[in-house]
């Protein structure tokens, strides 16, 4: 009984051995794995959702305050509250000059330094409950309607992508980009923060 677990355990770990050599473990399932699908063009742009902070890869299309306020109540208001607060999730709007204060409140139109980051959340992330489906005109006129809440933009305004990435949100400077922290330990060479301990931002 012993010899025969032996002979078994060595025959399992020979094929281990074996299977392990370059080319064996292919050649023993009778090739590469028959495992997902390739990947169109039109699949690849779908998913490819990112913009960055300076509005790269913004997609064509706008929305203006008034239609993005529709889309709120319509798609938004019931998580979020009227006008961005008072809601059971996050608060989306005021705050504004509590960051250096002993109660922040950290909102949209408070904390975040980039417009177009924001218009990166909102299509890829929202409504919860049917996350991307919203139309890109429609997340523009979102964004319009909740950064005309706080008076950040103008409540005729129509954003597009070119407008977008020129918006100065009021917590610009609060943030250091990484790639220009180069300082060489002059702390009188670091950006104006306003008083805020700025946070890093990739």
């Amino acid at each position: 009984m012993r010899d025969r677990l032996f002979a078994t355990a060595g025959i399992a770990i020979g094929m281990a051995l074996a299977l392990s050599r370059p080319g064996h473990a292919r050649d023993a399932i009778g090739g590469a794995p028959k495992l997902g699908r390739p990947v169109s063009a039109e699949v690849v742009e779908r998913t490819d959702l990112t913009v960055s902070s300076d509005g790269a890869n913004l997609p064509p299309g706008s929305g203006s305050v008034a239609e993005g306020r529709a889309t709120y109540a319509e798609k938004c208001a019931a998580c979020h509250g009227a006008a961005g607060s008072g809601g059971v999730a996050d608060r989306l709007t005021g705050g504004l000059g509590t960051l250096a204060s002993p109660r922040p409140v950290r909102t949209v139109a408070s904390y975040w330094p980039y417009a177009p980051t924001i218009f990166d959340y909102i299509r890829r992330a929202m409504p919860l409950t049917a996350p991307q489906s919203l139309t890109d005109d429609e997340v523009y006129g979102l964004v319009a309607y909740l950064l005309s809440i706080d008076g950040i933009v103008p409540a005729e305004t129509r954003l597009d992508a070119d407008r977008l990435a020129k918006i100065a949100m009021p917590n610009r400077a609060g943030f250091v980009s990484l790639e220009a922290q180069r300082y060489d330990g002059n702390i009188e060479a670091r950006p104006p923060t306003n008083g805020i301990e700025p946070k890093q931002h990739p």
